[in-house]
């Protein structure tokens, strides 16, 4: 298989999902006329994350501008892994424009809340309380597939292991900003997947 089709592929879905993100996003800073400050959650984590997401982010368009540049993590998988990761990227897009129209205004890039925010719970939101990093994870590593890269999957994992460990201080955020009712809806959600047996 020519692999110009898995690289244009990979080149309308990330940008398909980039472009979901940024527009609600722009819209929620747009609505609420806030801008959240980026060191919210510490210079340590902060510094990671903008490391790991400088990396994270360079490497799917080194691969798009030229395959033979990543070729070194390169895996060999069969064409109809490639064809599995383009089918799971392309529903994960479908999820991001739920999880995103969901949350709507409520989106921030940090673990801080914004001031009008809302206790999102419908969409994905009813089941999940953080689906964006999961989504996010899904993505790079559905990319990895289709480039045929472990490196990219793998940046894809080490970002949600960096996002996970914030997640206990946005859960914090969030309990001191709604009490009891996020405390009640953490106990019928899961934090990255759906809670077995929940409604």
């Amino acid at each position: 298989m020519n692999e110009n089709i898995f690289r244009i592929s990979a080149a309308l879905i990330l940008l398909t999902g980039m472009g979901i993100s940024g527009y609600y996003r722009l819209k929620a800073d747009k609505e609420t006329g806030e801008k959240i400050a980026r060191n919210v959650d510490g210079a340590v984590m902060m510094n990671l994350i903008k490391f790991l997401g400088l990396i994270l982010w360079l490497s799917p368009f080194i691969y798009l501008a030229n395959p033979q540049w990543m070729a070194w993590s390169k895996i060999g998988l069969p064409e109809w892994v490639r064809w599995l990761g383009i089918g799971i990227a392309i529903i994960n897009d479908v999820l991001l424009y739920w999880l995103f129209s969901s949350i709507g205004s409520g989106i921030s890039p940090t673990s801080a809340t914004r001031k009008e925010h809302k206790l999102s719970t419908s969409g994905p939101y009813r089941w999940v309380r953080h689906p964006l990093y999961t989504a996010g994870t899904v993505l790079f590593i559905s990319f990895g597939m289709m480039a045929d890269n472990w490196f990219i999957a793998v940046l894809g994992i080490l970002a949600f292991i960096a996002m996970a460990k914030r997640t206990p201080q946005e859960e914090a955020n969030l309990i001191n900003k709604f009490g009891d009712e996020y405390k009640e809806y953490m106990k019928h959600t899961g934090r990255f997947l759906p809670r077995l047996g929940s409604k």
